[in-house]
């Protein structure tokens, strides 16, 4: 493999991980804290988004995920009404 080519992979792939990098730093722009109360216990979770819905839904499924024994357990609780949603 000449020189050139080397050259021209290793410039697309430092090009490819600073778009990655660019992108995914970028979309994040709404942060959200939801607290949820399941079972009698409460657990608090943080997520972002690029909307408020996406950022809440993603911090519920966080907080749920310590709160739920099993999937069904976790599908009741993504079902619950938040205690507290607090977003920046």
């Amino acid at each position: 493999m000449s020189r050139a080519t080397k050259v021209l992979i290793a410039a697309g792939f430092v090009a490819l991980l600073g778009f990655i990098i660019y992108s995914t730093m970028g979309l994040a722009k709404i942060n959200c804290e939801v607290c949820m109360e399941f079972h009698g216990r409460t657990s608090c979770g943080s997520a972002a988004g690029t909307n408020k819905g996406e950022a809440v839904r993603s911090a519920v499924e966080v907080a749920c995920s310590d709160l739920a024994a099993g999937r069904t357990e976790n599908i009741a609780c993504e079902g619950t009404r938040p205690k507290t949603i607090s977003c920046k």
